[in-house]
């Protein structure tokens, strides 16, 4: 699992075995090289476009030893420059991205394949296992149809005009649901159980829609020509899903009503700018502003970047967190009680009692689900009274399916920022050869790197091995989240003004911080990582118009568990543009979600799957509304 194959230059090869790796590792033979993946052999030369690296290569043997090794123009054939070692890894072609945009018949189909083997649920039948596809003849025409197993090896056809029937089962725990039987009533009684019990939730889920649609908010005003101006400072094109999810925004404050909106949108897909226009706007009409974040780094660089976008508006931007003194965060809060800042970036300092506004009218939440219980509290609070935007790349099952009942208003940006390109993700064992190739690999292109060491105790260790291994021009800096604030901030500020080549870090970097010039991250121990961290921490690169690499290193000497298994392929498998919405729910199925909706919730969930519970508490809430009153 997760090899690579290395050869040195001066060192011993064998032609054979080296055509059989390729192969084995997915690459083609073919007359010429000149794409990734592809191989070629000529006598005792081969030639090989390396997965991840910008130019093929040149590998000349002669009696079973490898005279040289040299990067080559595939389209002149013209040799460049010596490599003394070359380390290819397996060729994994990107698969193309899908648009729990969503169906109205299935939350979820647009996000979840099902392959063979997989346990489905039928709405009519309950769960069976996923045999594959059989044509069938139907009027003596061969017609599709989805073979479903179920219990005693009976089998259901299901014709593929019939496919919005069946979905993947999905539920909050990991064991292996049972097969029922074709034609048996015990289906339709967990069915019916599952319906009854769901009116109880769809009823305080429609309790808490009433209340805020009874609730008074601010209702703001329409745009202005200084809202125009400010818009034109956006340094880039804004995608269409930008154009469209900024209207919604907009609408949505007009009304008296409280804004409780969800943004979905994947790592890098423009989602702040969303929230910095809302932001704009509600300073224009004379209210404050919270964007809170979950770390002090992200609150850092956003006060940074809403700094420079508001320097010709007359509008007070402040940050509160620990890179500001007990001083700075009391006079702070102080100007917030008497208006003195417009807006006001922060972690959950901002939720603490002693911070007051003097006219707050709007919240925006960067990754909920990263705030403990009491902010979510403070939160549920808010949303009564004041507007609410929430801002996510991989959204929590409850979030998600909270907006598709209709408890918040869902936004999309699905389509990606005009240049983007998919980030290369491969996972590999570590191999310190590798680690120096691909580190000066990007530094011989004037780019940076994060090195992410998760374990604060021995993270001096790990700069000692990087300064062993890398030359001595390579500048490294070490930053984590037990460091004084002032050095903390002085490193990234570093890191940012390319002062710094390997940012070696903590996890303080995965949420959302944004180094254009740093397009290749290397995660040590990643078999160590929930699903949804390697996907943010893969979206802190590739935030430039050139190729991006994620590399996620397992230990050599240790057996990586099943469960770390799925993640690191899913992870690999899922390295498309909007990938995002995929991993969520792969990551439900791998881990299963906890208990995020009760006790008796949870219960229903793992009876019917996910799916069908979101279909049948629509069908509970569609109902209720067409109830008489009183």
């Amino acid at each position: 699992m997760f090899k690579s194959l290395k050869i040195f230059s001066g060192g011993h090869a064998n032609l054979d075995y080296i055509c059989n790796t390729l192969v084995s590792f997915g690459y083609k033979r073919q007359d010429a090289v000149m794409e990734e993946g592809e191989f070629s052999l000529r006598g005792g030369i081969i030639d090989v476009f390396p997965f991840t690296f910008e130019l093929p290569i040149r590998i000349d043997i002669d009696l079973d030893k490898v005279q040289t090794i040299k990067s080559f123009d595939p389209h002149q054939g013209k040799s460049l420059w010596d490599h003394k070692i070359a380390i290819i890894l397996p060729f994994k072609k990107s698969i193309a991205s899908r648009s729990a945009v969503f169906s109205e018949n299935s939350p979820l189909e647009n996000f979840v394949d099902i392959n063979i083997g997989d346990y489905v649920v039928h709405n009519e039948y309950g769960i069976g296992r996923f045999k594959g596809f059989e044509k069938i003849k139907v009027r003596d025409k061969p017609v599709d149809n989805l073979v479903i197993e179920y219990e005693g090896h009976e089998k259901l056809y299901v014709p593929t005009e019939s496919m919005h029937l069946v979905q993947k089962y999905i539920a909050f725990a990991s064991r292996r649901p049972k097969l029922h039987k074709l034609g048996g009533k015990e289906w339709q009684g967990i069915k019916n159980r599952t319906k009854k019990g769901i009116q109880k939730l769809a009823w305080d889920l429609l309790s808490l829609q009433a209340m805020r649609m009874s609730a008074n908010g601010f209702e703001f005003s329409k745009d202005c020509e200084w809202q125009s101006e400010f818009e034109k400072t956006f340094p880039y094109k804004e995608t269409p899903d930008q154009v469209k999810v900024c209207l919604e925004v907009k609408q949505d404050m007009q009304q008296t009503k409280p804004m409780d909106r969800l943004i979905c949108g994947d790592v890098g897909y423009g989602k702040t700018e969303v929230a910095m226009r809302a932001a704009f706007k509600a300073v224009v009409d004379k209210k404050q502003v919270v964007y809170l974040v979950p770390t002090t780094i992200l609150a850092e660089q956003h006060y940074q970047n809403f700094t420079q976008r508001l320097k010709d508006f007359p509008v007070n931007v402040e940050m509160l967190s620990r890179f500001r003194t007990h001083a700075q965060q009391q006079e702070i809060i102080k100007r917030l009680a008497k208006g003195g800042v417009d807006i006001v970036i922060g972690t959950h300092r901002l939720l603490s009692e002693d911070v007051v506004f003097n006219d707050l009218g709007l919240v925006i939440i960067d990754e909920e689900q990263r705030f403990g219980v009491k902010a979510k509290e403070k939160l549920k609070a808010l949303r009564l009274t004041t507007d609410v935007l929430t801002l996510t790349a991989t959204p929590i099952p409850r979030t998600l399916y909270m907006s598709l009942m209709g408890a918040k208003d869902l936004s999309m940006i699905n389509t990606p920022p005009e240049n983007r390109l998919p980030i290369k993700t491969i996972v590999v064992e570590y191999d310190e050869d590798l680690v120096r190739q691909v580190i000066q690999k990007e530094l011989n292109r004037k780019g940076q790197v994060f090195f992410l060491h998760n374990r604060i105790e021995d993270i001096e260790h790990i700069r000692e091995k990087l300064a062993r291994i890398l030359p001595s021009s390579a500048r490294i800096a070490v930053g984590h989240g037990q460091m004084a604030s002032r050095e903390l901030e002085k490193v990234m500020a570093d890191f940012l003004s390319g002062k710094i080549d390997v940012f070696l870090c903590t996890m303080i970097i995965e949420s959302g911080i944004d180094i254009p010039n740093a397009n290749t991250i290397i995660v040590n121990n990643a078999n160590t990582f929930g699903l949804s961290d390697l996907h943010q921490l893969r979206g802190r690169v590739g935030r430039f118009n050139r190729s991006a690499y994620a590399y996620f290193l397992v230990p050599r000497s240790e057996i990586v568990s099943a469960v770390a298994g799925k993640r690191l392929s899913a992870i690999q498998e899922y390295a498309h543009l909007g990938a995002g919405f995929k991993i969520a729910m792969e990551d439900l199925e791998i881990r299963g979600a906890g208990n995020l909706l009760g006790l008796e919730q949870h219960g229903f969930v793992n009876a019917v799957g996910f799916d069908l519970y979101c279909r049948l508490l629509r069908e509970a809430i569609n109902t209720l509304k067409t109830l008489p009153r009183g």
